[in-house]
C-alpha cells in the first residue's frame, strides 16, 4: 500500500483540477483532507492498541463480526495493491516528463516500462523497507528546500488559467473536490499489519512504535500537503499543461535549476518505491492465502498453490505476474495518466477503513468505553460521508464493485474448503513472511 507522502505527489493536483483551478478555495480543500486523515489516525492508534500483533482492519472486523467478514478489508486491500502500482508508475512517468517533456509521446510505454522494470525488480528480493524509508527520507528533505525557496519567490503573472475568486457556493465546492484528494490516507493502516515485522519488540513496544509512526505520519504529511497547498496559493500557480505536474511546476518556479530536478528525481523515486512495496505486499497477501500442506497430509489455504509458490530470492512470482498484468491493464485504460486514474483511488482503502471502524466502535461498545465508541462513530461518519461522496462521482464505482468482486470470490472459496480458522490473521502473517525474507524477527500473529 502506499504511503501518504508519496501520494501528496498527485492529491494536491487532484484537489485543484476538481476545484476547477480555484485556488483560493485549495488550502481549505486540503486542510480538511488533513482532518480526516487525522480523524483516521486517531482510531487505528486504537485498532494498534487492541492488535499490537497486527492484523489491521482485516483482524478487527473477523473477530467482531466474524472470520466471513474479515474478505470485505482482504478485497480492498487487493484492490489498493493493484491501483497503488498503477497510479505510483504513471505518476512517476509524470514525473519524469515534467522534467524532460520530450518524453510525453511516449507516456503510455513509458509508465507500462517502469511497472516491468519495478515488478522485475521486486522478483530479486524484499529490500522494500529500506529503499522505501530512503526514499521518503529523500523526498521530506529535498520538498523541505523547495518549500524554503518557495518562501522569497514572487507570485506568477495572472494567467487565463489561473482561477482566484471562489464562487458563492464555496463550502459546497471544498466537499465535492476534497474527496478525490484522499488518497493522501492511503497507507495509513499499513502500520496495523507491519508491526507483526517487529518481533524484537514486546506488545507494548509494538504498540508504542506503531501509534507514533500514525502521529509522524500525520505531522510531516499534514505539514507538506499544507505548505505545498499554501505555496502554490500564494504563487498563483495554475492548473499545468498536460505534460507537467502542479509540485513540478511549484518546484520549477521556486527553486534553482539543480533542485528542480533533485525533487523530479526524488519524486520518481519515492512513486516507484510506493508500486514497489505494494509489488511485494500484493502478491505476500495472496501466498497467505494459498494452499500450502502443514504435514501429516493435511492443506490450509484458499488460493491455487501456484500463487504461493517462490523463486530463489522467495518472491511469490506468479503473485507478481499477476499484479503486474492487472497494473498494467489499468495503467492502460488510464492513459499512464495518474490524474486519470486517482478518481478510482480512495474507494477501497475507505471501504477497509470503514469496516475496521465498525468493528472498533462494536469493541468500545461492548467494553462499556463511551468515549472512544463516540469517537469510533464520528470517525465511521465521517469516512462513510467520504465514500459516498467519492461514488456519487460514478467512476469510483467501479474500484467498489471489483472490492465487492474479490471479497465475495474468496469468500465463495473459503465456504467450499470447509471455511478454516484463521482468516482473520492473513495480512499479519503476510508481514510475518516478509520480515522472515528480510532476517528479521516476526512476531506470531496468533500470540497474545
Amino acid at each position: 500500500m502506499a504511503d501518504p507522502v508519496s501520494s501528496v505527489a498527485y492529491a494536491v493536483e487532484a484537489a485543484l483540477r476538481a476545484l476547477d483551478g480555484d485556488l483560493t478555495l485549495l488550502v481549505p480543500t486540503m486542510g480538511l483532507v488533513v482532518g480526516i486523515v487525522a480523524v483516521v489516525i486517531v482510531n487505528y492508534r486504537q485498532l494498534i492498541a487492541r492488535y499490537p500483533g497486527g492484523g489491521g482492519a482485516a483482524g478487527a472486523v473477523g473477530e467482531a463480526f466474524g472470520d466471513a467478514w474479515s474478505f470485505l478489508p482482504i478485497g480492498a486491500l487487493i484492490v489498493d495493491f493493484v491501483l497503488t502500482i498503477a497510479i505510483s508508475v504513471s505518476a512517476g512517468a509524470s514525473a519524469v516528463i515534467a522534467y524532460l517533456p520530450a518524453l510525453a509521446p511516449m507516456r503510455l510505454a513509458l509508465a507500462l516500462g517502469l511497472v516491468v522494470v519495478v515488478g522485475g525488480i521486486t522478483l530479486f528480493g524484499h529490500l522494500g523497507r529500506v529503499v522505501f524509508a530512503v526514499m521518503t527520507i529523500s523526498f521530506i528533505v529535498v520538498a523541505a528546500i523547495v518549500l524554503v525557496y518557495g518562501l522569497g519567490a514572487d507570485p506568477q503573472p495572472p494567467t487565463d488559467a489561473a482561477v482566484t475568486a471562489p464562487g458563492g457556493a464555496s463550502i459546497f465546492a471544498v466537499l465535492l473536490a476534497f474527496p478525490v484528494a484522499m488518497a493522501l490516507a492511503t497507507g495509513v493502516e499499513a502500520p496495523s499489519s507491519a508491526i507483526a515485522q517487529l518481533g524484537q519488540l514486546d506488545n507494548e513496544g509494538r504498540r508504542r512504535f506503531g501509534q507514533l509512526t500514525l502521529w509522524l505520519t500525520l505531522g510531516v504529511v499534514g505539514t507538506i500537503t499544507i505548505g505545498l497547498a499554501v505555496e502554490i496559493s500564494r504563487l498563483q500557480i495554475a492548473l499545468p499543461s498536460a505534460d507537467s505536474t502542479l509540485v513540478a511546476e511549484l518546484a520549477r518556479i521556486a527553486a534553482p535549476a539543480p533542485v528542480f530536478a533533485a525533487f523530479q528525481l526524488v519524486t520518481a523515486l519515492l512513486l516507484l518505491a510506493a508500486a514497489s512495496s505494494s509489488f511485494q505486499a500484493g502478491p505476500g497477501l495472496l501466498a497467505a492465502l494459498a494452499e500450502r500442506s502443514i504435514g501429516n497430509g493435511h492443506d490450509i489455504g484458499i488460493l491455487p498453490r501456484a500463487l504461493g509458490r517462490t523463486n530463489r530470492a522467495r518472491t511469490p512470482y506468479w503473485g507478481v505476474a499477476l499484479f503486474g498484468a492487472l497494473a498494467m491493464l489499468i495503467v492502460v485504460v488510464g492513459g499512464g495518466r495518474d490524474q486519470v486514474l486517482v478518481l478510482f483511488y480512495a474507494v477501497a482503502v475507505f471501504i477497509s477503513f470503514l469496516a475496521g471502524l465498525a468493528a472498533m466502535a462494536r469493541f468500545s461498545k461492548q467494553d462499556g468505553r463511551r468515549g472512544y465508541f463516540v469517537l469510533n462513530v464520528f470517525g465511521a461518519v465521517v469516512v462513510g460521508f467520504t465514500l459516498i461522496a467519492n461514488l456519487a462521482r460514478g467512476y469510483p464505482l467501479v474500484s467498489l464493485a471489483a472490492t465487492l468482486l474479490i471479497a465475495g470470490a474468496l469468500f465463495g472459496m473459503w465456504v467450499r474448503v470447509g471455511r478454516p480458522r484463521g482468516v482473520r490473521n492473513v495480512a499479519a502473517e503476510a508481514e510475518l513472511e516478509a520480515a522472515e525474507l528480510e532476517g528479521d524477527d516476526p512476531v506470531d500473529p496468533a500470540a497474545p
